[in-house]
């Protein structure tokens, strides 16, 4: 069974570089939290390159024109004195980017990690499928503000550092962390409830995925190569979250990748909290975030968890895309532990 290749771990002194592949940082809260993050990040021992467009607005719904973009991200994961990539904001375009990535340059260089949220699927994802790299799938650069780390940034840091055994957490956030102040710190009190469907004891797999929507704009294009790398890899843990699609465009979502063949390894779903969840009209003709996806995948016979610590009601767990890992639910809470 063909493994994706892992990076070497992150260790105090290394080199992060900030980029900003999709949004840059010139609203708030997100400018503030920036610089309060590359303080924290300086004070937890790294060195911090900024990349040129990471406070810019010069594109179309972005930080800079599309190839301004894709050099910005090349220079840094080319730059042999780094060992981190970090995205500074997720955003809307990121994939009009991927005609000027380099992928062919990447497959040959030292493998980096990279790290982002929402938008950054479409690096992420493709880093993992096209050039077989493990990827971190969690917080962007301004998530790291708060003067003590916890939640998604602390494990954040650990699976950059190696460490294999991760939990879901306790609570969670009832709003998008946009509607903080800039510096706020926020407290988790809605109480998380995962919901299992056909689940019967833990799973092993290659984890896989990220954003729905993003990954659904990826299908069909020269940049899908989810097929290829699907070959030879065994099991897979599927998770993906959902941000502006409702629960029909996530029901249409699943069956396309369904019918595209993505799922045809599946051996677990991992669904996050999505975004329609709290909306006024969170169903649709009887369509709901928890049918759309039982209906479309309850054929497959494999398990469910629903409303895991994933998506954009935080905190969100990182996880590795492209990593090997035991899935469990134990005492209402999710395990994940990389093998």
């Amino acid at each position: 069974m063909e493994k994706a290749i892992t990076p070497l771990y992150v260790a105090k002194g290394d080199t992060i570089e900030l980029i900003a592949p999709s949004f840059g940082c010139t609203t708030e809260p997100y400018l503030t939290r920036l610089e309060a993050s590359i303080k924290r990040l300086k004070k937890e021992g790294f060195k911090i390159n900024e990349g040129k467009n990471i406070r810019r607005n010069d594109g179309v719904a972005s930080s800079a024109p599309p190839k301004e973009r894709a050099e910005e991200f090349m220079d840094a994961y080319l730059n042999k004195d780094s060992s981190l990539i970090i995205s500074v904001g997720g955003g809307e375009v990121m994939s009009d980017m991927l005609p000027y990535v380099d992928f062919e340059a990447i497959k040959k260089a030292k493998p980096k990690w990279f790290m982002g949220f929402s938008d950054n699927t479409s690096l992420t994802y493709l880093l993992t499928t096209n050039c077989n790299i493990k990827t971190v799938y969690g917080p962007n650069a301004p998530s790291f503000y708060e003067k003590e780390f916890r939640f998604a940034q602390k494990d954040a840091l650990r699976v950059l550092r190696g460490e294999r055994h991760f939990e879901g957490y306790p609570k969670y956030y009832g709003k998008s962390n946009r509607d903080w102040p800039a510096l706020y710190r926020p407290r988790a009190n809605m109480v998380k409830t995962i919901v299992p469907y056909n689940y019967d004891s833990e799973r092993k797999g290659t984890l896989l995925g990220g954003c729905l929507d993003v990954i659904l704009t990826l299908v069909g294009t020269r940049f899908d190569k989810t097929l290829e790398f699907l070959k030879n890899r065994g099991p897979v843990i599927w998770y993906l979250e959902a941000c502006d699609l409702s629960p029909l465009e996530i029901r249409r979502g699943l069956f396309q990748l369904k019918e595209a063949g993505y799922f045809d390894s599946a051996n677990m779903f991992l669904l996050g909290r999505h975004l329609c969840g709290v909306w006024e009209h969170n169903e649709i003709m009887g369509v709901n975030k928890y049918n759309a996806a039982t209906d479309i995948l309850s054929p497959l016979g494999v398990p469910l968890l629903m409303d895991i610590d994933l998506g954009h009601l935080g905190p969100s767990m990182p996880i590795i895309n492209g990593a090997e890992a035991i899935v469990k639910l134990e005492e209402g809470n999710i395990i994940i532990d990389y093998v």
